[in-house]
């Protein structure tokens, strides 16, 4: 790949625990094209929930370089870290963490905010829940919308600030199935029509088919990609 999106190159991240170093990634490389669906897949302690972390700058690596558009953040201090963020980066987390005494045009608006993007923000507070299929919830409240509204709304919050990467921790994890298909399918919708790179962990084998590519992690190294051609309709995952 020319140019990637994401750069990960050599990557290590070791924490110390006591006496005991633990080596959460092993010299990782990894590069995502724009508008790529890739997902990563493994067991607990595989390391993907540490890649996301640092591809989202809320971690930061032992030894390697991570890359963003060209932008190395690798060294990045805590200040530059909050600023790449801000402009560059979407989360979508496992938890919702809505903000429970603001609707949900509210909650998104809040997030704007927090951008310093404010020019006509209600009609972007209604571009952003009309993207995920929530114009006519936009004055319910989290306690009023059900588990996959709710997700819903995460996402059209994350896009608040219009992210080139998304990246979404077991976005499904507290969710049934079909609110979880509800979930996936707003996401692949966001992939499609807007070209937002996406990258999902998750340790559910079934979501697999739907991403352009998957990542299958194991103590802390790739074990090996695989390329799906065509990827499964969302509708069709079972798990």
């Amino acid at each position: 790949m020319t140019n990637p999106l994401i750069e990960l190159k050599n990557v290590t991240r070791h924490y110390k625990m006591g006496e005991v170093i633990v080596k959460a990634l092993r010299g990782l490389d990894l590069a995502v094209e724009q508008g790529e669906f890739i997902v990563l897949l493994g067991p607990s302690g595989s390391g993907k929930t540490t890649t996301l972390n640092l591809v989202g700058g809320l971690d930061r690596p032992t030894s390697g370089q991570i890359c963003i558009q060209g932008e190395d953040i690798s060294g990045y201090n805590e200040t530059q870290l909050t600023e790449y963020r801000r402009r560059k980066v979407g989360f979508i987390f496992q938890f919702f963490n809505l903000i429970p005494t603001l609707t949900a045009a509210e909650n998104v608006e809040f997030a704007l905010a927090l951008t310093h993007k404010n020019g006509d923000m209600p009609g972007r507070v209604s571009k952003l829940l009309n993207l995920v299929g929530l114009q006519d919830r936009a004055n319910h409240f989290p306690s009023q919308l059900s588990g996959g509204e709710q997700q819903r709304v995460a996402i059209a919050r994350a896009l608040a600030n219009n992210p080139p990467v998304l990246l979404a921790d077991e976005p499904t994890g507290n969710l049934d199935v079909g609110t979880g298909h509800q979930v996936l399918q707003a996401m692949r919708d966001l992939n499609r029509q807007e070209k937002t790179t996406i990258v999902l962990v998750t340790h559910n084998v079934a979501i697999a088919p739907m991403a352009d590519r998957v990542v299958r992690l194991s103590d802390g190294e790739i074990d090996h990609i695989e390329v799906n051609e065509s990827p499964v309709e969302v509708v069709a995952l079972e798990w």
